[in-house]
């Protein structure tokens, strides 16, 4: 059996297509919580990322030996889904180009990501994101590592649509709690838990922009942590919200149990993926022109939305019909 032009060609015509990538994201600052998180990668499947942190894990005085840590963990064969970036330090800290020089040099080929915190500006992003770029020619890495940006200042979100436009720029993160902090207590406590994080005006604000700008940019917008470690029903229901009310697309986790709590919040279910396999496959039997399914017309348009549904699923871990993964994903 042939089959035709793959939706990735059919669909985007050359143009950036979406990230495809987990829609969890798991903190380790240690190098001990680093391996069990990576350990937890081989019980719940690839489904998760993990950031090895440099910002909040190291110790003060203990910044390159930290960074060498991760480097090595990296090159260790417990990184076996090679599904793992890092945190550097903030523009402000002294340590944030040794972060890159050690990070980039000894381990630039398997870096999933790296993340840039607290930015005031989109000028502090950009000069940072040169320097990564020129750490990476130096060591002859000829990919481009994906950047990761928090937006926790005002005045990060002011230039947030900027900080999107970014070159490498793969993920928009929202940090909630410096963000509140940033307030000088005009956001009060409460709003750093559910149900004040979605409701307060001001985050609720900061969170569509946050959303929006990552969109239109064509990059994943990630949602904060839930500060409720035990209650996975917490997690649960805060992912929800932010994937639904809100756009985002993937979120923090800071605790084991978060993990499989987050993905199955932003998951798509099983009745979608199945239409999407279905009206795909007759899509792609159609040359990507027009169809009609269940009584409804289709073309490029929901194709797109349909082939997002289908990345998604084989991200997360759902089921895709054996009929669709031959055409697909083979």
């Amino acid at each position: 059996m042939s089959f035709v032009t793959h939706p990735s060609d059919a669909l985007f015509n050359g143009e950036k297509s979406f990230p495809v990538i987990p829609s969890c994201e798991h903190f380790a600052g240690s190098e001990k919580l680093i391996l069990k998180a990576m350990s937890l990668q081989d019980t719940l499947g690839p489904i998760f990322d993990i950031t090895c942190d440099c910002e909040d894990g190291a110790a003060a005085g203990q910044e390159r030996q930290h960074a060498e840590m991760i480097v090595r963990v990296l090159n260790s064969a417990a990184n076996k889904h090679k599904m793992a970036g890092a945190r550097i330090h903030d523009y402000t800290h002294e340590a944030w180009r040794q972060d890159v020089d050690i990070l980039v040099g000894g381990a630039g080929k398997l870096l999933t990501y790296l993340t840039i915190p607290k930015c005031t500006k989109a000028a502090q992003a950009a000069e940072m994101i040169g320097y990564i770029q020129s750490v990476a020619s130096a060591n002859s890495i000829d990919r481009e590592i994906p950047i990761h940006i928090l937006i926790e200042t005002h005045g990060a979100l002011h230039d947030a649509y900027e900080l999107a436009s970014l070159p490498w720029l793969q993920v928009l993160d929202f940090g909630l709690m410096d963000f509140v902090s940033g307030h000088y207590g005009a956001i009060p406590a409460s709003a750093m838990r559910s149900p004040g994080q979605f409701e307060h005006r001001l985050l609720a604000r900061a969170k569509a922009e946050v959303v929006a700008a990552a969109l239109a940019h064509g990059v994943v917008p990630a949602h904060n942590v839930t500060l409720d470690l035990k209650n996975t029903e917490t997690t649960f229901s805060d992912a929800s919200r932010a994937r639904n009310e809100f756009g985002f697309m993937r979120m923090w986790s800071i605790y084991p149990t978060q993990i499989q709590a987050i993905v199955d919040a932003m998951k798509p279910n099983y009745d979608e993926v199945a239409v999407s396999a279905n009206i795909l496959l007759a899509a792609q039997a159609a040359e990507w022109g027009p169809i009609q399914y269940d009584g409804e017309l289709h073309d490029r348009a929901t194709y797109r939305y349909f082939w997002e549904v289908l990345q998604k699923a084989r991200v997360t871990g759902v089921a895709i019909p054996d009929n669709a993964v031959s055409a697909f994903f083979s």
